[in-house]
């Protein structure tokens, strides 16, 4: 892991935070905020779509560099419970991008051990969308390097909400009782109860705020935003939060 790194790290000779990294403190879980798409396209009078074309060419780099290096967890915000306030047609392009992207990727991905998840709740998804994603989780559950986690369809206080009404039932049923709910019973409710919470979080497009994105998970995990659109997001930016990230001290409330 460490090798692989190092190699990546090299490259990173023109900005002084990777003369200041720390080696071996690689995040384990790194969230991604995937944004500004639409202004990328806006800025070259393009459709929006346009934009969310070129994103998914981000992903599959960001998805090869992050498993180069060793990322034990990478998630990406593909599609949230709030974007289908968005026009018809964008949705709908949208959530064709998961089934490009997977027939696209999926052998490469296989190849390179990548095990497929889903994060997000199924319901209202187009059988296109859901069908790719579970063929891919199916093809690559066996695989044992980085998962890849897709929050597809996904939003925080729904997650919340729905892991309430899991221990609320099991409170109804006399296998709970109030004062046994802990901490760790609540992250067992949650979608991300078999994932160690993100390290890392990043977001692109210069806004900084976290869009209803893992809320309960990110509560000790280390911000990093850019104001690159995500189209433009490079290796070069990839690895300079990583380098930010190995420079932050982590105390998680204590000294």
């Amino acid at each position: 892991m460490l090798e692989k790194f190092t190699k990546w790290k090299a490259n990173l000779a023109a900005t002084d935070l990777s003369d200041q990294a720390e080696e071996g403190q690689l995040p384990q879980h790194v969230a991604i905020i995937m944004d500004g798409n639409g202004r990328w396209a806006k800025q070259k009078g393009l459709p929006r779509i346009a934009g969310h074309r070129e994103g998914m060419k981000t992903v599959t780099s960001t998805v090869r560099i992050a498993s180069n290096i060793g990322i034990e967890v990478l998630t990406l915000y593909a599609f949230s419970t709030e974007n289908w306030k968005r026009p018809k047609k964008e949705v709908d392009y949208l959530l064709r991008l998961p089934e490009r992207f997977l027939n696209a990727e999926l052998p490469q991905l296989i190849e390179n051990n990548v095990q497929v998840r889903l994060m997000g709740t199924t319901e209202d998804l187009p059988s296109y969308t859901l069908s790719a994603v579970e063929k891919a989780i199916e093809d690559t559950k066996h695989n044992t390097g980085m998962i890849l986690n897709f929050a597809l369809n996904y939003g925080s206080r729904f997650e919340l909400v729905e892991a309430v009404k899991l221990i609320g039932k099991q409170v109804e049923r006399g296998e709970l009782s109030a004062d046994m709910i802990s901490e760790q019973h609540i992250h067992e409710q949650l979608m991300t109860s078999q994932l160690k919470d993100p390290d890392l979080l990043i977001r692109t497009s210069g806004e900084i705020r976290l869009s209803n994105f893992m809320l309960w998970q990110l509560a000790y995990s280390e911000f990093w935003f850019t104001d690159v659109l995500w189209p433009d997001f490079k290796e070069q930016d990839f690895m300079e939060a990583i380098a930010v990230y190995q420079k932050r001290k982590r105390r998680f409330g204590g000294v």
